[in-house]
């Protein structure tokens, strides 16, 4: 475990006024910022008179563990989570808000960690974006929540609901690598009574690239604004798994996404069913070269006319889905695993 995780300075030795002086400054700036942290609200500037908003809720047990992450993990995670969702939508992500609500004992290193990863995920996957303001509380357990927003540019938004039959189903990112990290975190790095152990993990953070990446992912955020340039018809981010995020996908547009196995990688299951990759899925009209790291997965086709509305919208190799694996925070709990 960090030693950030275990410092003689806390939030409550040093009170709230000296706890945001400590963390204020390590916090990214915002490039279109009118009016930062200070006072009752920010001003961002919105020159296209539209603004992209998203928010998104870290919590200690459901969503992380502090014996694997170090703080430094959890400001870069809140800000991929964020910034991959603005970026769904074709938006150049601009603006971060961020509250954080910790126990009372809790060291100001923590803090002043997450804040430095919040600032050099902002600067990795959207220079110029940085945080405007936000909020601290105390809580039973460590809280990051963030809202962020995103400047369209002039362009139409991507939604979940434009995909059309003849579409290319395409995806930048990785597939699965977040859940195949977390499902070896499960299995290996617990100790003999099946808590989190903090020396297991690092040993498997050191060797494994899905553990890597599930604690502190790098989504392609600069692909959401490629995406629509090139003439996305619809686009998500990949936070509950292909298979669910697919379905959202389908039923908003009204079509069938088949999807082609053999472009799923070595684990198609592990593809289908792991959730926080973070990465865009997208579909383009028949012929358009894709853009940035984005590669065809599958196809858009038509939904049969009058097929039944439980029926699943989502195919492989040409095989209905029986069922839809992915990231339900209401169906998982730290007691389940």
């Amino acid at each position: 475990m960090s030693s950030e995780w275990t410092g003689d300075e806390t939030v409550a030795s040093l009170g709230e006024a000296e706890t945001l002086s400590r963390i204020l400054p390590l916090m990214p700036a915002a490039r279109d910022t009118l009016l930062g942290p200070g006072d009752d609200a920010a001003l961002v500037s919105a020159p296209d008179g539209r603004f992209v908003v998203t928010t998104d809720l870290m919590v200690e047990g459901p969503d992380f563990r502090r014996a694997w992450s170090e703080p430094h993990d959890l400001g870069w995670k809140a800000a991929a989570s964020n910034l991959s969702d603005v970026a769904a939508m074709g938006a150049r992500p601009t603006a971060l808000v961020v509250a954080l609500a910790a126990p009372t004992s809790t060291p100001i290193a923590v803090l002043e960690g997450i804040a430095r990863g919040l600032s050099d995920g902002c600067a990795a996957m959207a220079p110029g974006a940085g945080v405007v303001g936000g909020d601290l509380s105390t809580a039973p357990v460590l809280m990051i929540a963030v809202t962020a927003f995103g400047d369209l540019g002039g362009r139409a938004a991507v939604t979940r609901s434009g995909a059309r039959a003849g579409d290319v189903v395409a995806v930048s990112g990785v597939l699965g690598d977040s859940g195949r990290g977390l499902d070896l975190l499960f299995r290996l790095a617990v100790d003999h009574e099946g808590e989190p152990d903090a020396r297991l993990g690092s040993e498997l953070r050191g060797r494994d690239a899905g553990v890597r990446w599930h604690l502190a992912p790098t989504p392609p955020v600069g692909d959401g604004v490629r995406a629509a340039e090139a003439g996305a018809t619809a686009m998500l981010d990949l936070s509950d798994g292909l298979a669910l995020d697919a379905t959202r996908l389908a039923r908003a547009s009204g079509v069938v996404i088949a999807l082609d196995s053999s472009s799923l990688g070595d684990d198609p299951h592990a593809a289908l069913s792991g959730g926080e990759d973070h990465s865009l899925l997208a579909t383009f009209p028949s012929g358009t070269p894709l853009p940035g790291g984005f590669r065809p997965i599958g196809t858009v086709v038509p939904r049969e006319h009058g097929a039944q509305e439980h029926a699943h919208p989502v195919t492989l190799d040409g095989i209905p889905l029986a069922q839809v694996p992915g990231w339900d925070p209401y169906a998982w709990s730290p007691e389940a695993r």
